[in-house]
């Protein structure tokens, strides 16, 4: 009877052990975006929104980061798995021989955090006769019920592998939340930037182009003048080398405009992540357009406060605490252990083959003592991770001060682009009041051709000094609000 109830408890153990496979897989959740975006991406006009939210949700880089997030969340739950519940079992028995002893036993073993300790549980039921030197293994006929502990005083008790790997851990994985951010800003920044470098580039063409039409319609009036015997040959021929020089500009301004353009389409990818190239249908005109910030409100922004918020200079404290947590790992490890123990065991049911001396409650205490010695190994790591910690210091206050430097220059920047912009308007302005008064000197036969076209590539001069100052205030306000970590203006809200 008691040999076929050890068979049935070790058939229960076999298949309370065996590995459950889960064959329900959870489909990934993949990025869909609407046809609103589609339509803002492939036809005109092309804001800095629709840039920002397209580079938000299908650059790779920033896809890139997110998963590196869950990676770091999945090592998370594999170090909590060093406190998982373990379950074993066992099963003994003879078939011939002398003896006829044979037992089964289950056993639960639960870690706990405090004091590295770890409790347990087990059963144990044995039938038959066992030799003098396995006595141990006998029950009574119910079986053995054991409870027990085992915790850590010196070493291992404040900290160990487990517990370091688990906080460790949770802190990389707040660390690759904060590289997400920092990746989503740079993308962003980029990506505003060469939005700026795009439309600037198409504000160029059409400078140019419309000084090359106004070289090819004179043509056709010094055309007239000179069949009619009115000017000489060399004003035709002056004023084909000018339609020559502005063809060369204007070229020139359209290779820049198709190199702005690829890399803009870095930044713009429809659903399947193919790059979208803008064309010249797609500039906005200046009226689409917000207009640069207000300097004085930017200049009152607090800077300890973007500081605070700056992902670098949280990366560094997580980073500091992480080394932190290492050196006391590492202190521990020079620690001796003492290690304590206190197990309950009690048979129940009618006495065995092992004899009355198995019918009692048994309650054992133990003391384990270690100690290393010389230690050498666990000073040099300990020297390591001081070493580490006071160097991820020194860099914490190099990039502070980096990043303030940087700042300030931006502020710099943008305050001189946001005065230039003005101060070129003026001048365009004036340069277009000059080519108005040539022009109408040199109908009424006061003027001179060379001074009409001097005053034009003036103003047109004039007027890419406009668009190139727009650019610099533009620029310089796309690295204010990646250095402000201004969500809102990058498209991440």
């Amino acid at each position: 009877m008691i040999k076929r109830t050890l068979w049935g408890v070790a058939l229960g153990l076999t298949a309370l052990i065996m590995p459950t496979v889960n064959t329900s897989a959870s489909a990934q959740d993949i990025e869909a975006v609407g046809a609103p975006l589609e339509d803002a991406l492939s036809s005109g006009p092309l804001l800095p929104e629709a840039v920002l939210r397209s580079s938000a949700l299908r650059f790779p880089s920033i896809l890139e980061s997110f998963e590196r997030e869950a990676a770091a969340r999945s090592d998370q739950l594999a170090a909590d798995g060093a406190f998982d519940l373990m379950l074993e079992a066992e099963y003994y028995d003879r078939f011939t021989g002398t003896f006829s002893g044979g037992y089964a036993e289950v056993k639960a073993t639960q870690p706990i955090a405090p004091y590295g300790a770890k409790v347990f549980g087990s059963y144990r039921l044995s039938d038959g006769r066992f030799p003098i030197y396995e006595n141990i293994y006998n029950t009574n006929q119910v079986g053995e019920f054991k409870v027990g502990a085992l915790f850590s005083l010196l070493r291992d008790s404040r900290i160990d592998k487990r517990r370091f790997a688990i906080e460790d851990t949770r802190l990389a994985a707040s660390q690759a939340g904060l590289d997400v951010l920092l990746v989503q800003l740079n993308v962003q920044h980029e990506a505003l930037k060469s939005y700026w470098l795009w439309t600037a580039a198409g504000n160029e063409i059409e400078v140019y182009e419309e000084l090359l039409e106004i070289a090819q319609a004179r043509a056709v009036g010094l055309g007239r003048q000179f069949r009619a015997g009115a000017i000489p040959r060399i004003a035709l021929t002056e004023n084909e080398q000018n339609i020559i020089r502005r063809k060369t500009l204007l070229e020139e301004a359209k290779r820049n405009f198709a190199t702005a353009s690829n890399s803009l389409s870095y930044y713009l990818r429809d659903t399947a992540g193919r790059l979208i190239a803008p064309t010249r249908d797609q500039l906005p005109s200046s009226e689409q357009l917000e207009t640069l910030p207000d300097m004085q409100e930017l200049l009152a922004m607090r800077r300890t406060d973007i500081l605070d918020r700056r992902p670098e200079l949280q990366n560094f404290k997580i980073a500091l605490e992480r080394a932190a947590n290492k050196v006391e790992l590492r202190e521990n490890d020079l620690q001796p252990r003492l290690d304590a123990s206190v197990e309950l065991s009690r048979d129940f049911g009618s006495i065995g083959d092992g004899g009355p001396t198995f019918d009692s409650t048994d309650t054992l205490v133990g003391v384990t003592l270690t100690v290393p010695l010389q230690r050498r190994e666990a000073r040099g790591r300990l020297q390591r991770a001081e070493a580490e910690l006071r160097e991820l210091e020194l860099r914490e206050r190099r990039i502070a001060d980096q990043i303030q430097v940087q700042l300030d220059n931006i502020l710099t920047n943008l305050n001189a682009a946001l005065r230039l912009a003005d101060l070129a308007d003026d001048e365009v302005q004036q340069a277009s009041a000059m080519v108005a008064a040539e022009r109408k000197r040199f109908s009424l036969g006061a003027g001179d051709f060379f001074l009409v076209n001097l005053r034009e590539e003036s103003a047109a001069d004039a007027q890419i000094r406009a668009i190139r100052a727009d650019l610099t205030g533009r620029l310089a306000e796309a690295s204010f609000n990646a250095a402000t970590m201004n969500m809102e203006q990058l498209g991440l809200e």
